[in-house]
């Protein structure tokens, strides 16, 4: 019988798919996950890496958005930035950043271990 419940247990937090987006000190994971009940949802996690007395260790932090919120949260998410990069920040070009994470990823993908 626990067999069967820690079966269930990996099934509820089963990872479906994910993307890391490295961004300076930080990295965020977006992960798909699934409930027992074939429901989906998504875990947003920052990490960072931090250094404390013997060494270092990773701080996270994790926000689950479920299906109901997708449209309202990518609303709102796309909202807030078009007001930062045409309200308070015009003349920035947020472009330049696009390069060098391109670039990141590419090495990223060569160095991955089998």
């Amino acid at each position: 019988m626990e067999d069967n419940q820690d079966q269930d247990q990996g099934k509820e937090r089963a990872e479906i798919y994910s993307q890391r987006v490295r961004a300076g000190k930080r990295t965020y994971f977006f992960d798909v996950k699934s409930t027992r009940s074939n429901d989906y949802y998504l875990t947003i996690t920052e990490s960072r890496r931090r250094y404390k007395d013997d060494g270092y260790f990773y701080e996270k932090h994790k926000v689950f958005l479920y299906k109901e919120d997708f449209n309202k949260f990518m609303s709102a998410l796309q909202e807030t930035i078009d007001h930062v990069k045409e309200e308070l920040m015009p003349e920035y070009d947020f472009d330049q950043y696009e390069a060098t994470n391109e670039e990141r990823s590419s090495v990223d993908d060569e160095l991955k271990w089998d």
